[in-house]
């Protein structure tokens, strides 16, 4: 999926060429995560955590303008050194020509606090730069001015500590640690309103790959639930036709859920139990078969299951809409009979 998006971006001359030094370069696997939210809302300590997770390469500003040499770094710094808001292009450029270096292709990136707003997101996307998740952490304003008054940064490591919450045992870092210049709680008010003006646009282009995680709660659930979302597979927006099996013991409610996950997403719900009753009265020649064990109570042989099973699913609703089999297979036999008929879902 990575590749064909990058062809469509790229639109190379030699397609094929293209393709095989794309599967040379890339790191298909490598982590593609943009971590977003208000000020004080802990997008440095998840960021940083991620990045010691997967290996991957953390980008802030402050590492585009402190640690890293490249081509316009200087010009960004200018902007700052005036106290002038850097355009957007510049940011856009910066975290391109950062993006294209080798390591952040083969180990992955966090993008911390990028985009900010629409336009920088638009730009991203027309360099091809796609974020795989979208992290947006959110808290109630009052929370995270309260919390930026006791932010502290330690300037060795870029970590972040705060003086209630998160006081590090370490008495050399914490001679260390130093306030942020711009954290008095007029500047993390404006900071807030521009953050509340620009969110809802990006959080409309990236909706499909975001999640939102509160952020006001213990940092320990906060990282799970993050670990936990960008660790799910994005899913692919190619069509889809599901072939589900659902298992489990008597009584566990196979027959509800079925019936429930068949009406929401609306696939053919087959019931073995229900297909076999229907089969006997309709008289079919599967059905005679079957109808002297059902009489007798004694299970109906796995290969005349199959049968019925192959007839139905081989239906054009089944074929086009999908379909969800509950109780079959009963056991590994029967399991390995609904391989050798080529029924397999997915």
């Amino acid at each position: 999926q990575n590749m064909l998006e990058e062809l469509l971006i790229h639109k190379p001359d030699d397609p094929i060429e293209f393709m095989i030094n794309h599967l040379k370069q890339n790191n298909d696997d490598a982590p593609r995560i943009c971590v977003l939210g208000p000020p004080a809302s802990g997008k440095t300590t998840v960021a940083m955590w991620l990045c010691k997770h997967f290996n991957a390469i953390r980008i802030s500003q402050e590492t585009l303008l402190f640690k890293e040499v490249l081509t316009q770094t200087e010009e960004a710094k200018a902007y700052k050194g005036r106290n002038q808001k850097i355009p957007n292009a510049l940011w856009a450029n910066l975290i391109q020509e950062r993006l294209s270096n080798v390591d952040c292709i083969k180990q992955g990136w966090i993008l911390e606090g990028f985009p900010e707003n629409q336009e920088q997101a638009w730009m991203l996307q027309s360099s091809g730069i796609f974020p795989r998740h979208v992290v947006m952490l959110y808290a109630p304003d009052t929370v995270l001015i309260e919390r930026s008054g006791g932010k502290r940064l330690d300037p060795l490591t870029q970590e972040v500590f705060h003086t209630t919450f998160d006081w590090p045992s370490d008495p050399l870092v914490q001679q260390r640690l130093v306030k942020p210049e711009d954290l008095s709680e007029q500047e993390v008010s404006k900071k807030l309103l521009e953050y509340h003006r620009n969110f809802p646009e990006i959080f409309h282009i990236y909706q499909k790959v975001l999640k939102s995680i509160n952020a006001d709660q213990p940092s320990v659930d906060v990282l799970s639930q993050v670990l936990a979302f960008v660790q799910t597979r994005p899913r692919c927006a190619a069509p889809f036709t599901p072939r589900i099996l659902f298992c489990g013991p008597p009584g566990s409610g196979k027959s509800l859920q079925a019936a429930l996950i068949a009406q929401k997403y609306d696939v053919v719900n087959i019931c073995c139990g229900q297909l076999l009753k229907e089969a006997v009265a309709d008289n079919t020649k599967l059905g005679e078969l079957v109808k002297p064990y059902i009489d007798s109570g004694c299970p109906v042989p796995a290969q005349l299951v199959l049968g019925l099973l192959t007839e139905r699913l081989g239906a054009p609703e089944c074929l086009s809409r999908g379909w969800l089999l509950a109780g079959f297979p009963r056991d590994s036999q029967q399991a390995q009979q609904l391989q050798k008929a080529n029924i397999h879902p997915n």
